[in-house]
């Protein structure tokens, strides 16, 4: 299988696990399959309020992200200074960041808003060019960031939180 293909039916598999599990929380799932800038599902209650969910799946390892989505990045010759946070991109986005079980380990859902996500991402980017004194040690010019699971673990299962967003 290619990896392009092999990305697209990762990222389509983790849209519908999460769309199924809305479905069993009494919303209304519609997903778009990729064809919307900000967000791959919108989730409806019965009383009208709606959310847009972005989700993220892996099949093992980490999350890939560039840091300038989330911080203003500016350069001081080689270092990388981090400035202003970026607001979210779409009112309300919620993310599902889906780790995909595999030989018999369940699916993993990390449920956050997007300032939780922009968050943890910034001060992971923050801590790890702190130790290097704001350079980046093989590549200082990259804007690329690794998300591990441990850094948004609180998160996992979440689901009341966007359930309760979507019902008020």
């Amino acid at each position: 299988m290619s990896r392009g293909r092999g990305n697209k039916l990762t990222g389509a598999v983790g849209e519908f696990l999460v769309a199924a599990e809305l479905c069993r929380r009494n919303l209304v799932a519609t997903p778009f399959s990729g064809n919307v800038p900000h967000y791959d599902i919108i989730a409806s209650g019965e009383h009208g309020g709606h959310l847009a969910v972005q989700v993220k799946t892996i099949n093992g390892g980490n999350w890939q992200f560039s840091i300038n989505k989330f911080v203003e990045v500016s350069r001081d010759g080689g270092r990388q200074i981090l400035g202003a946070l970026l607001p979210e991109p779409y009112p309300n986005l919620r993310f599902v960041m889906v780790v995909l079980g595999s030989d018999g380990e369940r699916d993993r859902f990390f449920v956050l808003t997007w300032p939780q996500l922009r968050d943890a991402i910034v001060n992971g980017y923050r801590e790890h060019l702190g130790r290097h004194d704001g350079v980046r040690p093989r590549a200082p010019d990259s804007l690329h960031l690794s998300l591990s699971i441990s850094q948004i673990a609180s998160f996992e299962d979440k689901w009341d939180t966007l359930v309760e967003s979507v019902t008020v």
